[in-house]
């Protein structure tokens, strides 16, 4: 168990009693940091959670804001990290399979994924083994259960090597009517288990989530992965949404970490209720299944509808259509205590308050100190620097991943991944945006600025199509938050993080913390991930690449020497050192508005693209924006704003925030520099659209070198 000895002399003096085997085992994983976030939930009141658009903000299974007049847009984000290390296939795809069922729940219909993915260096065999087989297991999950995953990231660093980070958004669409909570409101009501059978798969998943990993975890903790099954899962949701439809569910919650025990003391819990269940009515895969393991069994593909005792007829009748296993597995009860029995006889009997709410735990926090000597670096020839740049796996295409999902399943997306954020439709006018982001090495550097950067590139992404931020969720990947060092980073990200949304509005509505990723002393970068969702109108989607010749080419934002943490740093001159770009949050607050601006009141079609300036800056995204319309360029860098005294690779290269790129059409220059002057930031028109080279001062890049570089990295490294 990893209960710690004050949490057990809590647990004795709450209960006036030693619990018994069972009891302990319900109280270990509840008690667990997966669970309870025991550490972390003082910190996380920093973000901002509610807006004139939240419907549900954090503590349910996914986070809901309003897209329309009469539909909501239900969101949430998991990890998967500790399975992923030691089953790579089966630990992505049960992560799949269980943020789609916390959409679910809430009554929504799964429209996307994303996922956001971190590993070793792509020349390290085992690396390479995880990368294939997470991709591979989110692709086969997400595909067979018939759910686009339409967007990501993926970043490659030796500190993932042992500890891997599997991070999935999804998202889902409901009518504002027809939410669904996961509660247990009214006493009498009876829970009805539905979908895939118990089994011994998944026993301690939470509790393995909690702890480090260590050489021989691969071996000793495969049993603590889940099992999943997409098709099984299909039927659960294609039953769920018809029960929803056609009885009147009172509550509904997904079994993920913590089973039956997490699942049923959380919905009675919140309203307040206790509640009464018999062991021997749950369907199990497995004979001689003791109590301890189907209370703590974290089988996948099971829901839990809480229903009035008269509608139970009603339930059953959907889920013998669809041929599923159920059961009626207890009652709601007035005694505010979880109380589980085995043919009649009480074999726990605990408070639902202690199980959903165990005591908070201070965690100490020590910014760690830096003994590092800074190394001056010698700069070369940009051509070969923006080539090399173009072929490290961080910023090389990641076609080799998304080609393997279907992203059109569902005829819903009509920006496809590789543009800065995939944009589905909701109806003939109304569309939504989704992105994932994250710079781990910005947040090693600094966490403050890495976590609130983490938030400005997900807001640039979504802005970048055009459309206006309207929620975010986010995945907190961190190490041992008993190491003062890592909480300290954990608090200074969320700080920074809290900070910008706050700026911006923006309500963190749903999210998730994952600590302990190190193994044997090797911590995983902090990565803060981050998924911002937008809402625009469709005639506003603008996309990156290069339309038009003759287009002009603008810059908008002030560009610093802030080279410190940039790829450039870590793929020309192999080094990690000094500060992250610092993030003003007034100056990118002031360059969102203005391409907002720009581009909603854009009738004529003048802005022709956008893309924001994040990993590799000017120099890549000039590239992408090249590549991917497969048109050259002409930049003058000395009209860049800011650069005065800078050299042309920090001009080029540096990661500083706030930026975009924005082309337009060669009549509109003067509408859109007076609209930017009213608005009063910094930008600059550096170039045209044309020819077949990026030209660059006195270098010049063929289009066809930049492709060579960008494409077939990957495939060349799986191949």
């Amino acid at each position: 168990m990893t209960l710690t000895n004050d949490e057990m002399e809590y647990i004795k003096e709450e209960l006036g009693r030693e619990p018994n085997p069972l009891e302990y085992g319900m109280l270990d994983i509840m008690f667990s940091e997966h669970c309870s976030y025991k550490s972390s939930r003082p910190i996380l009141k920093l973000f901002p959670t509610e807006g004139e658009k939240v419907i549900m903000g954090p503590g349910d299974d996914a986070g809901i804001v309003e897209l329309t007049d009469d539909l909501a847009l239900v969101m949430g984000m998991e990890s998967h990290n500790h399975p992923s290390a030691v089953e790579p296939y089966g630990g992505a795809g049960t992560g799949i399979g269980g943020i789609i069922r916390d959409i679910i729940s809430m009554g929504a219909m799964p429209v996307a994924l994303l996922d956001s993915l971190r590993f070793g260096p792509m020349n390290d065999q085992r690396s390479r083994y995880i990368f294939e087989y997470v991709v591979k297991g989110i692709s086969d999950y997400g595909n067979r259960v018939g759910i686009p995953t339409v967007g990501g990231e993926v970043e490659f660093e030796d500190n993932f090597k042992f500890n891997p980070l599997v991070n999935v958004v999804c998202a889902g669409i409901v009518r504002k009517d027809e939410i669904v909570k996961g509660i247990a409101p009214n006493v009498g009501d009876v829970f009805v288990l539905m979908g895939g059978r118990t089994g011994r798969d998944g026993i301690h998943g939470v509790t393995f989530a909690s702890e480090e990993l260590t050489s021989s975890s691969e071996l000793e903790s495969r049993p603590a992965v889940q099992v999943g099954d997409p098709f099984t899962k299909k039927q659960v949701m294609e039953a769920t949404f018809e029960a929803l439809e056609k009885v009147n569910v009172q509550g509904l919650k997904d079994l993920g970490g913590g089973g039956l025990t997490c699942c049923i003391s959380e919905m009675a819990d919140k309203s307040g209720n206790g509640a009464l269940m018999e062991l021997t009515k749950v369907p199990l895969r497995e004979e001689g299944m003791t109590p301890y393991e189907i209370m703590l069994s974290e089988s996948q593909e099971r829901m839990v509808f809480v229903v009035h005792r008269q509608d139970v007829d009603g339930l059953l009748q959907v889920f013998n259509k669809h041929e599923l296993p159920y059961a009626v597995i207890g009652q709601v009860t007035s005694t505010g205590r979880m109380v589980v029995t085995q043919e009649g006889e009480v074999v726990a009997d605990l408070p639902t308050e202690l199980l959903a709410d165990p005591p908070l735990v201070e965690r100490e926090a020590i910014k760690p100190e830096k003994d590092e000597k800074y190394v001056e670096v010698e700069d070369g020839p940009i051509d070969e620097a923006l080539l090399n740049l173009l072929s490290s796996p961080n910023l090389a295409s990641k076609k080799w991943v998304y080609r393997q999902y279907d992203h059109e399943v569902q005829i819903r997306t009509v920006v496809k991944p590789g543009d800065d954020a995939a944009v589905l439709r909701v109806d003939d006018e109304k569309a939504f945006t989704l992105t994932s982001d994250c710079n781990s090495i910005h947040c090693y550097l600094d966490p403050y600025h890495g976590g609130s950067g983490a938030v400005a590139e997900a807001i640039r992404n979504v802005v970048a199509m055009g459309s206006k931020p309207l929620c975010m969720v986010d995945c907190l990947n961190f190490g041992n938050p008993e190491k003062p060092e890592v909480f300290w980073q954990f608090k200074e990200c969320v700080q920074g993080m809290s900070d910008l949304a706050n700026r911006f509005q923006l309500p963190v509505t749903s999210g998730n913390v994952s600590f302990y990723n190190e193994t044997e002393g090797v911590t995983v970068n902090p990565s803060p991930v981050v998924s911002v969702a937008g809402v625009m109108n469709l005639k506003d989607i603008r996309t990156m690449e290069f339309k038009n010749k003759g287009d002009k080419i603008l810059i908008i934002g002030t560009t610093r020497p802030e080279m410190d943490g940039s790829e450039y740093h870590k793929t020309i001159h192999g080094l990690v050192q000094g500060e992250a770009p610092q993030v003003n949050m007034e100056y990118e607050y002031a360059s969102a508005q203005a391409i907002l601006e720009l581009i909603q009141n854009d009738e004529n079609g003048h802005v022709t693209a956008v893309h924001d300036l994040s990993a590799g800056g000017l120099g890549v995204a000039l590239a992408e924006m090249i590549i991917k319309g497969d048109m050259g360029a002409s930049v003058d860098l000395s009209r860049v704003p800011g650069t005065e005294g800078l050299s042309v690779p920090e001009i080029l290269f540096s990661e500083s925030h706030a930026r975009y790129l924005v082309t337009v059409t060669e009549e509109a220059p003067d509408n859109v520099t007076s609209t930017l002057k009213e608005m009063n930031v910094p930008f600059a028109i550096i170039g045209t659209v044309g020819g077949d080279s990026l030209q660059i001062d006195n270098t010049n890049i063929n289009v066809a070198e930049l492709k060579n570089a960008y494409q077939g990295v990957i495939e060349n490294f799986m191949a």
